[in-house]
């Protein structure tokens, strides 16, 4: 946290002047020309470097809170689609391929023993944590350690040549941690917060509504402090959760863009927003999901989603889908000629 410091003005400020004497109408870009400007302000320098590589990193965690039947899906899924992404078989793993990204799966809390492989980090602070329903998903303590081990996979995938950083997530239950996060950390009821997740029938809905207002009534609404931001998530979080928070953390402090995916890394988001809320300078909303907290959480953060097609898939899908824009943002302001440059008049 203290590595991480402010974008830099002077260089976000020649990128808005560059913007301008480029060969357009000056705002013509709409949102790309503020992204531009933000990843110049984050690398420091304008033109910045291309977000490229891009390297999804896929945090998995298990639940307690499945045992409270919140989803149809069996728990086993979650090591089940850990072993699909290893062997290229996801979505994720799909949408990567055609844009040169790297995946790799952050083991933080799967309820199974994973077999080794060169893309899986084991970074296991549990198998899985306990049901939020009736007590906290997890201590003090192990909520620390996931968030350290994010902060750790985002500065070596920084250092390893890593030129912007994606969230990915898989947990099967994981949108109800998300919805109690949401709750505790914007004020919104758990009502309006709580979504089907992967598509859950009215009485799952219900019951999964009921889940979230028991857990979130045990924790102070909007927590302010890191201490209580790192209280509320152990209470009501997930492992991922915690490591996404960290891995937000992790690529602030290495400079480095970070492209959040969807409802459960907006969750995550809000907790690092308090742990340190510099980090969110470095932040990039790929898209706006389904699950009614995502945007919640994204309006809470300041951030403007640069997609919305309503998915509700995680993995890192949609904010894969948005690395074309950030990265075409980026080469424009390199790649495209000034008025003066090109010899091209400009209006009166």
């Amino acid at each position: 946290m203290a590595a991480v410091h402010p974008r830099d003005a002077a260089a976000e400020r020649a990128a808005r002047e560059r913007l301008d004497r480029m060969t357009k109408p000056p705002g013509s870009l709409g949102v790309l020309e503020d992204v531009a400007a933000q990843l110049a302000g984050i690398a420091g320098t304008c033109p910045p470097p291309l977000p490229e590589p891009a390297t999804v990193a896929v945090f998995a965690g298990d639940h307690g809170v499945h045992a409270q039947g919140v989803t149809p899906w069996p728990q086993e899924v979650t090591a089940q689609m850990v072993a699909n992404f290893l062997a290229g078989g996801a979505v994720v793993n799909a949408f990567a391929a055609g844009l040169g990204a790297r995946v790799v799966v952050v083991d933080v809390g799967v309820a199974a023993t994973l077999e080794a492989t060169p893309a899986l980090l084991d970074r296991k602070v549990r198998r899985g944590t306990a049901d939020l329903a009736v007590g906290p998903a997890m201590t003090l303590d192990e909520a620390c350690r996931a968030v350290e081990s994010g902060i750790e996979v985002a500065t070596a995938l920084a250092a390893d040549g890593s030129g912007c950083l994606v969230t990915g997530d898989m947990g099967i239950a994981n949108t109800t941690a998300s919805a109690a996060l949401v709750c505790a950390f914007t004020g919104a009821t758990p009502a309006s917060a709580t979504g089907r997740g992967t598509g859950i029938d009215d009485p799952t809905l219900a019951r999964k509504v009921e889940v979230v207002s028991r857990a979130v009534a045990r924790v102070p609404s909007r927590p302010t402090t890191p201490a209580a931001a790192l209280a509320v998530l152990a209470e009501v979080g997930g492992l991922e959760h915690a490591g996404l928070a960290g891995f937000v953390l992790g690529a602030a402090a290495a400079r480095v863009p970070v492209l959040l995916d969807g409802a459960i890394a907006g969750s995550a988001a809000l907790v690092a927003a308090v742990l340190c809320p510099t980090a969110m300078e470095y932040a990039l909303a790929g898209h706006t999901s389904v699950e009614p907290g995502h945007a919640v959480a994204l309006e809470a953060l300041g951030l403007r989603p640069l997609l919305g097609l309503d998915l509700r898939l995680g993995e890192g899908t949609g904010a894969l889908l948005a690395l074309p824009l950030v990265q075409s943002a980026a080469r424009a302001l390199r790649d495209v000629a000034t008025f003066d440059s090109a010899g091209v008049t400009e209006k009166n």
